[in-house]
């Protein structure tokens, strides 16, 4: 820093006692100070500043052999500060202060440093502002979509897979969208999340339409094999696909119908269906389709009877059918291929015979249903009060593997499934829709309440059936066979 003797005032204040040599009095060869009575002996070209610990000493008279010096007793020097006259006649010298003074080098390095964040934050700033512009395109994309879905909804004519076609296209370019806005976002991407998930559900699998009151939900959740329970529990359905009448036609209003599932052949089933006879009491006959377009065509199908089953509570797996013997607590495992009962066993306590049935549907006290794990029997007993219990079978003995007892009352359920070793119970809500209000999950005892709407075509729902691999509930509805896909929440990390 080059400062004129004339200025060193003004550096006197910010580091003590600055005292100039006169810059004209023995300036070559040394002298008297102009300041006070102190004397300096530099002799030959000592001209300098002398900074003095205290302003006493420096006026003291005290000798000084160079520039700087430290005031009091002990004075020491700092440094010697060679100097020079200008055209001018006027001292000028060049001094180095140290950093206790003022750190000059360093507030020039945070003078750079801030200009060059206020260029990054300018730049950030504007792109925020363009994706908050794309973020209000996108928001207004699915709300065209919402209100689509919507319209859909209300509709009184039957829609189908295909009409959802063009929306899921919609759909997957928008996620293709939104993944790009995260990839380039720096810093909060909360507002993006919020456009990529209005709501909790999602479709296992690859990015789905989920129906609900609220309208239309969108998630991605990872992909989830068929047959996994690498998901949470189940958290929306579908509105219902009508599949058909029943091949007896309409005065068979209860029965149960699905798709054969075997661990081992995952994607093979066969179909079944088994209309009750009109008393809604006896199971006598039961037809088996190899493909989906057989059952659609009734067509090239297998038809066989028996004699002693009751209620609409059978399922199939791995080609065999449970149900329950008629006028009986023993359940049967029936072999499809050959139509004779392989295995009879009594199943300890259990109500019959309209105990306790499902409300409003009779001779279902005790009702089979399959999943991931294998095979489920649903029922009560007198020592539960009549409350569900719900019990794990050996699918080849049928004994009894496990067994766990709910606070659920059975005769206030319409009926029951299980996914991932969880039960669903269902209720009447009215005429034309029922209700997932209850679940109880038997990995954990956990049990507690839901409110899932699940649309039906007629009043009263005669049996409920779920297929691992397919993701689906196949649904027996006064005659008609029904079919739901099933939304799951993401599995807690």
């Amino acid at each position: 820093m080059v400062m004129r003797v004339g200025l060193l005032c003004l550096l006197s204040l910010a580091v003590g006692d600055v005292e100039p040599y006169d810059s004209r009095a023995n300036f070559s060869s040394g002298g008297s100070s102009r300041f006070g009575d102190s004397s300096s002996s530099g002799g030959g070209g000592g001209g300098g500043i002398f900074l003095g610990g205290s302003s006493s000493s420096s006026r003291a008279g005290s000798s000084h052999s160079g520039g700087f010096g430290s005031g009091g007793g002990s004075s020491q020097p700092f440094s010697n500060f060679n100097g020079s006259l200008d055209h001018h006649g006027t001292c000028q010298c060049s001094v180095l202060l140290p950093d206790t003074t003022f750190p000059a080098d360093r507030l020039e390095q945070l003078e750079f440093t801030a200009h060059t964040l206020s260029e990054k934050f300018q730049k950030e700033l504007s792109q925020v502002h363009k994706y908050i512009e794309m973020i209000s395109v996108y928001a207004k994309h699915l709300s065209n979509l919402t209100v689509r879905v919507e319209i859909m909804e209300k509709d009184s004519i039957s829609y189908t897979e295909l009409d959802f076609e063009l929306i899921k296209l919609e759909v997957k370019e928008m996620e293709k969208l939104i993944i790009e806005l995260k990839k380039n976002f720096v810093g909060s991407s909360e507002i993006v999340d919020q456009l990529e998930v209005e709501g909790t559900v999602s479709y296992c699998g690859t990015p789905e339409v989920a129906m609900s009151r609220n309208g239309f939900n969108i998630t991605w959740l990872l992909q989830v094999p068929e047959g996994s329970c690498a998901h949470g529990r189940v958290a929306n359905i579908s509105r219902p696909a009508v599949v058909q009448l029943n091949w007896r036609g309409f005065p068979y209003k209860s029965g149960v119908w699905g798709q054969d599932y075997s661990p081992r052949h995952p994607g093979k089933g066969l179909y079944w269906v088994a209309p009750l006879n009109s008393e809604g009491r006896y199971m006598e006959y039961y037809r088996l389709y190899n493909t989906w377009d057989d059952l659609l065509l009734y067509t090239h199908s297998r038809e066989s009877r028996v004699t002693y089953g009751q209620g609409a509570g059978a399922v199939v797996y791995n080609s065999n059918m449970y149900f329950n013997l008629h006028n009986t607590r023993n359940i049967v495992k029936l072999n499809l291929t050959t139509n004779k009962m392989d295995v009879t066993y009594t199943l300890p306590d259990a109500a019959f015979n309209n105990r306790f049935s499902y409300a409003n549907i009779e001779w279902q006290d005790i009702d089979f249903t399959v999943d991931e794990k294998g095979l489920w029997v649903i029922y009560s007993t007198e020592a539960s009060t009549g409350n569900i219990v719900i019990s794990q079978l050996n699918d080849s003995t049928l004994e009894v593997l496990r067994t766990w007892q709910t606070k659920q009352f059975k005769l206030s359920v319409s009926n029951a499934f299980v996914v991932c070793g969880v039960l669903y119970a269902t209720r009447t809500l009215n005429t034309r829709m029922e209700e997932i209000f209850y679940y109880f999950d038997t990995n954990t005892s956990v049990e507690g309440q839901l409110s899932i709407p699940m649309y039906k075509m007629q009043e009263k729902v005669q049996s409920i059936n779920y297929h691992p691999m397919e993701q689906k509930l196949y649904v027996y509805n006064d005659g008609y066979l029904l079919n739901y896909d099933l939304f799951f929440l993401q599995k807690p990390q």
